[in-house]
């Protein structure tokens, strides 16, 4: 019932700007992380009782038949203390049945617990930084809570399948799934009855058949997996063994039968070696060549999952694919650090779709109307944050949020791309990907805005406070005029939709059309309200526009012609400045009171900051000579400095 509810909130969030088969599998890709939570997220990112030790391989010996809904096998985990400890928690599910504890030979004493977590007992304290393992026996049903752990049919013919994004994976599994510590290594032995297939994460290492019609499956992962992206399926699969990428690495497909015979399908599937290849291009290598790419075929209806190595689809859009091979960089490889930044997971995941539809799939006009409908769809509403706020952590609409967490974070990363330009930008979140502290690891949104840092030497502090913590978005009221010089003076205008955020810095991407079809491309850097430019542009000017690749979210600008426009000699309720041109002083009148100012070139770049004292001059020697823009009180004028 649940999922149901909030597959029809995902239809009603999309259905406004997508076409009829686009809604279909925008349901699906928006869905699945909708799908389930779990109330032990209002609570924490993080259990505390699992802070004590570093979990560095799994190997899950496991019995799975897709016509029963059980689970049987052991796990074996091993972990570094780091700390003496004396017991250690796993995260598990109370509908499993621990029958056994291992140490070493020993059966160690262990509980398990009603905030579904299996603490065990040593005989005696564990040191520090020793690697250490024990197994788990354990059967039974799984937790049904996050809907992990699904059999079913498909096509007539049986099927079980995985999906534990966000607390699933303790369901049906006993893990260490808090957003802090990736398994280094995992494996899964699967036994199932031999018609099957099972398709995992990582490389498959063998097939083996056993007595009484049975079939061993061998997948293991060398890759650090965070424990929701742990995932399998098990069906009669096709699989489809190919290559893809330059060097070229496995493409490995597990796929119904029916699913062969469709040849949309199966084109579109061929089509992801042309997207990887784009994404390989634009956002570094794949990250995970060593082992494969591809997809599993499963049952959860109207849902897709970036599972790592092998996504799990219900839908074959191209943009879902593309959405979900994003992910394997920028979710997979570095993963949110916290429910609070899936932002990073999903706005540069559905900046994947951008990338592809803009680069692929679309032509320059049908991308436009595509951001078009992406911008009417983010600004639909006043407010919400792109970072998930604390007291929002039990709203899974709210984590998971299409219009927040995904269009708006998309557009986000598009911002970043205009603000940076092309060529520093990819260079940048090839950089963010590949950083020691955070390849295969956690990132939170101040990492990301770190190693911009890092790597641009721009702080993005103020446009994350905006655009990532502060809600809304911006309207711009745009005036210009053209002197006899061919000086083009601008004023720029801009209220806010929402009090979280009080100015929205931003370079504003300015086209003027010349009357003889002449174009300039102008970027004036609005660091106030009422801020004045002047822009010399060696042609008569026909017209302006602004937003004109929608480089920026806004809504309901406007650009006018306004030949009054004159600041030369501005005087507003009784505001003014003098002597204009001036040598090493300014006055003001009408400011009766202290107040900040800003003085900045015409180009918008700061020069100065100060405090007025009324009646007291501003000295202005150190300044080179040239125009500058002096701002009060969200009132500006020009002056000439001789």
């Amino acid at each position: 019932m649940k999922k149901n509810y909030l597959l029809v909130l995902c239809i009603l969030l999309f259905q406004q700007f997508y076409s009829q088969d686009q809604n279909v599998e925008m349901k699906a890709l928006r869905a699945r992380e909708m799908k389930s939570y779990a109330s032990k997220m209002t609570a924490y990112n993080i259990n505390p009782n699992t802070l004590n030790y570093d979990l560095q391989y799994q190997r899950m010996d496991v019995s799975l038949d897709p016509a029963s809904y059980n689970i049987s096998g052991s796990v074996t985990s091993h972990f570094k203390p780091n700390q003496s400890m004396t017991s250690i928690y796993f995260d598990l599910a109370n509908t499993l049945t621990v029958s056994e504890v291992k140490y070493h030979g020993n059966v160690l004493v262990f509980q398990q617990l009603p905030t579904k977590e299996l603490k065990i007992n040593f005989q005696s304290a564990l040191p520090a930084n020793v690697l250490d393992s024990l197994t788990i026996t354990y059967a039974g049903p799984p937790d049904t809570a996050n809907n992990a752990f699904s059999t079913g049919s498909q096509n007539g013919e049986l099927i079980l399948s995985t999906l534990n994004e966000p607390y699933g994976a303790q369901d049906w599994f006993p893990t260490k799934q808090s957003l802090n510590d990736k398994i280094d290594r995992f494996d899964f032995k699967i036994t199932t009855p031999s018609q099957y297939n099972v398709a995992a994460n990582g490389k498959l290492m063998s097939e083996t058949n056993l007595p009484n019609g049975k079939k061993l499956t061998f997948w293991r992962t060398m890759y650090p997996t965070t424990a929701y992206l742990v995932a399998l399926a098990i069906t009669n699969f096709v699989k489809l063994n190919d290559t893809m990428g330059n060097p070229p690495f496995p493409f490995v497909n597990y796929i119904y039968p029916t699913t062969v015979t469709n040849t949309a399908v199966m084109s579109n599937i061929e089509w992801t070696k042309e997207v990887m290849n784009t994404f390989e291009n634009y956002f570094g290598p794949y990250p995970f060549r060593n082992e494969k790419y591809g997809h599993m075929e499963f049952q959860y209806g109207g849902v897709c999952m970036e599972h790592q190595t092998m996504s799990s689809m219900s839908g074959w859009g191209r943009y879902v694919i593309a959405h979900e091979l994003a992910h394997q960089w920028f979710g997979d490889k570095v993963t949110c650090g916290a429910w609070n930044d899936i932002w990073l997971n999903e706005g540069f995941a559905t900046f994947g779709e951008h990338l592809a539809n803009e680069k692929l799939l679309m032509t320059p006009t049908e991308f436009l109307n595509y951001l078009e409908s992406q911008k009417d769809y983010i600004t639909s509403s006043t407010g919400g944050s792109v970072y998930v706020a604390d007291a929002n952590l039990g709203n899974h609409g709210a984590i998971f949020s299409g219009r927040l967490s995904y269009a708006k974070g998309g557009y986000v990363v598009r911002m970043l791309k205009w603000i940076l330009g092309d060529t520093a930008f990819y260079q940048a979140i090839k950089e963010y990907h590949s950083r020691p502290n955070l390849e295969y690891n956690y990132a939170r949104t101040a990492d990301l805005k770190a190693s911009l840092l890092q790597s641009t030497g721009k702080d993005f502090t103020e446009f994350f406070n905006d655009w990532i913590y502060g809600e809304g978005y911006p309207t711009y009221a745009i005036k210009w005029t053209q002197d006899v010089n061919q000086n083009v003076t601008f004023k720029v205008s801009q209220t806010q939709s929402h009090s979280s955020v009080s100015f929205y810095e931003m370079p504003l991407p300015i086209k003027v059309n010349g009357t003889g079809g002449q174009v300039a491309y102008l970027k004036l850097n609005n660091t106030a309200n009422n801020q004045y430019f002047v822009e010399n542009v060696p042609f008569p000017v026909a017209n302006v526009q602004f937003n004109y690749e929608l480089q920026v979210l806004e809504k309901n600008s406007t650009v006018t012609k306004d030949t009054t426009l004159n600041i030369q000699d501005v005087e507003k309720d009784g505001f003014g400045l003098y002597p204009n041109p001036a040598k090493n002083e300014l006055y003001l009148k009408g400011i009766n009171n202290t107040a900040d100012f800003t003085i900045h070139f015409t180009d918008g770049k700061l020069v100065r900051k100060g405090t007025y004292q009324p009646g007291k001059s501003i000295g202005i020697t150190e300044l080179v000579p040239g125009t500058y823009v002096f701002t009060i009180k969200d009132k500006s004028i020009k002056f000439i400095k001789h």
